[in-house]
């Protein structure tokens, strides 16, 4: 059984990026094909990766900023229109089932259209939504299983981390989230950790002269990992190998500041994520 990694998009927050595309992974397990979360751009990007369309077979959603939730709907728009005929499975936080229901609303014409006209089949029996508050297994096939933990995420209530085994390998997606001993447990001995990391020196620049920079920069030091705690939570979960993502701030630091920071406490190995790299 074969499974990678793909990266899909490795920017932190809203505003899009010139060098990196909004948060989004894939997780391809022999040829089947799993998302988590869904920033700007996930389907251009799943493109850009040579990813078929009709293999995706589940969605995961960490939480609901824009920046992880943004093209969910898009996501499912846009594959229905290169080929997705299957059903496919989505878990997120509440209000995922409403915002389903939302989307499909907001695109009936063009919807019904496609239908009409094209013969596709129709979108919303293709899209189950599964909302989750708990931590616990999430999803399992023949392929993988995939379980979830609520993470420190201020004010976003709740937040996950996702976790998938298969019998060879493990990944583990922090999503958004300050330290915290749940992520530590559910990365226990994994072989990949893809963490979100933030530079805490370019806070000011991050926030200058900003009317709200007092407390944009409260909520990115509560609610988001720095460059050196990023290596203690690797380090504390024993896990084989770091990969950092979701940049904040996305293309102003030197990859080797990012590097000696998380190495200063993790021994293991550190991969600097960049957008479609495979591991």
């Amino acid at each position: 059984m074969t499974m990678k990694l793909v990266l899909l998009g490795t920017g932190g927050g809203p505003m899009p990026k010139v060098t990196r595309s909004a948060p989004a992974n894939a997780v391809v397990v022999d040829g089947v094909t799993y998302i988590v979360d869904c920033g700007n751009g996930v389907a251009r990007q799943m493109a850009r990766a040579r990813l078929p369309f009709r293999s995706l077979r589940a969605v995961f959603v960490t939480h609901h900023h824009s920046d992880h939730n943004a093209d969910f709907g898009n996501l499912f728009l846009l594959l229905w229109a290169g080929g997705l005929d299957q059903p496919v499975d989505a878990y997120g936080p509440p209000p995922l089932r409403t915002m389903t229901g939302q989307f499909l609303a907001l695109n009936a014409y063009d919807i019904a259209t496609r239908i009409a006209d094209e013969g596709r089949p129709p979108l919303a029996p293709l899209i189950r939504a599964h909302e989750i508050d708990a931590p616990g297994e999430v999803y399992r096939d023949e392929r993988v299983r995939v379980t979830c933990a609520l993470v420190r995420h201020p004010p976003v209530v709740p937040a996950f981390a996702f976790r998938f085994d298969t019998p060879d390998r493990s990944i583990v997606f922090s999503g958004d989230t300050a330290p915290c001993d749940s992520l530590v447990e559910l990365a226990r001995d994994a072989d990949v950790l893809v963490h979100e990391v933030l530079h805490a020196p370019s806070l000011d620049a991050i926030c200058g002269n900003l009317a709200n920079a007092t407390r944009l920069r409260q909520h990115l030091l509560d609610s988001h990992t720095t460059e050196e705690q990023v290596g203690i939570v690797a380090r504390e979960a024993g896990v084989a190998t770091l990969v950092l993502s979701h940049f904040v701030p996305a293309d102003s630091v030197a990859e080797e500041t990012w590097r000696e920071a998380a190495a200063r406490q993790f021994g293991g190995k550190i991969v600097l994520g960049q957008d479609l790299m495979e591991i």
